[in-house]
């Protein structure tokens, strides 16, 4: 399983801006998925997200509202990554026996 990240944004959101560079610098040293979500495409998450964007979650988990710092967004990215490959090995192991 690869590392998901998802970002709750809207345009014109200077916070949701800075979010995007954060996560775009370190999407260039570190792979996972990224998917973008426009709250305003729907009428159910903008009302969910409208006053906390941007919203981060990675691999479904709430990591980030408002201020993504780059170094903790590392740090979180890091130990799912870590924890797939973990996951991928112990599950090749069990085949093996």
């Amino acid at each position: 399983m690869k590392t998901r990240v998802e970002a709750y944004v809207k345009e014109g959101c200077t916070l949701c801006k800075d979010a995007r560079e954060v996560i775009t610098r370190v999407h260039e040293d570190m792979p996972f998925i990224l998917k973008e979500v426009d709250i305003t495409s729907s009428e159910d998450l903008f009302r969910r997200y409208h006053a906390s964007v941007p919203t981060i979650f990675i691999n479904g988990i709430k990591s980030f509202k408002f201020k993504v710092d780059e170094e903790e967004f590392r740090k979180k990215v890091r130990r799912e990554i870590i924890k797939a490959k973990v996951s991928r090995l112990s599950s090749k192991k069990l085949h093996y026996k």
